[in-house]
């Protein structure tokens, strides 16, 4: 059984935006999003390389890399860390990129493809759950927050009776 459960893939494929962390040659942290993100089985998840040579280079200099995939509205999602190789060529290749095509993807554009070998997978809960706040509660107010006015901060999304 792979790493990557059912549920877990549930996720990813409707999320489909993740962050994909490398590291640079010189050190500096890098954080780049990725709406192509997907799975490709229980072990691996892909992303297409469209305009991604920053990370691309990146993770032919260093393959490791950590994923963060999180539902905006629930706060709560997944870390992915794992090893990547970038494919331009072969059978996992051939295949990902028929699995875009058949998703309307317009793969012409695509450069490689990067597969992620997923190695630990851990959640990722944001600390809005402290509240004691499920997560329709938490849901709704971020709804609020959105439909009432972009002048807010992320302090209004904290009730009132926990001052």
């Amino acid at each position: 059984m792979g790493v990557l459960t059912e549920e877990i893939q549930r996720f990813v494929r409707e999320q489909r935006l993740g962050y994909v962390a490398t590291v640079s040659e010189d050190g500096s942290p890098n954080v780049s999003p990725k709406g192509s993100l997907t799975v490709l089985d229980e072990n691996n998840l892909v992303f297409a390389d469209i305009e991604s040579p920053h990370t691309v280079l990146n993770l032919t200099q260093n393959p490791r890399t950590e994923i963060n995939v999180v539902d905006p509205l629930s706060r709560r999602g997944y870390r992915f860390r794992g090893k990547a190789t970038v494919l331009h060529t072969g059978t996992t290749y051939w295949k990902v990129l028929e699995m875009y095509r058949s998703e309307g993807a317009d793969i012409r554009r695509l450069r490689s493809v990067v597969l992620v070998e997923v190695d630990r997978v851990a959640p990722l809960v944001s600390p809005v759950y402290v509240l004691d706040l499920d997560e329709e509660e938490i849901r709704a107010l971020w709804q609020e927050y959105y439909a009432k006015s972009r002048t807010r901060t992320v302090l209004d999304l904290v009730p009132p009776r926990d001052f």
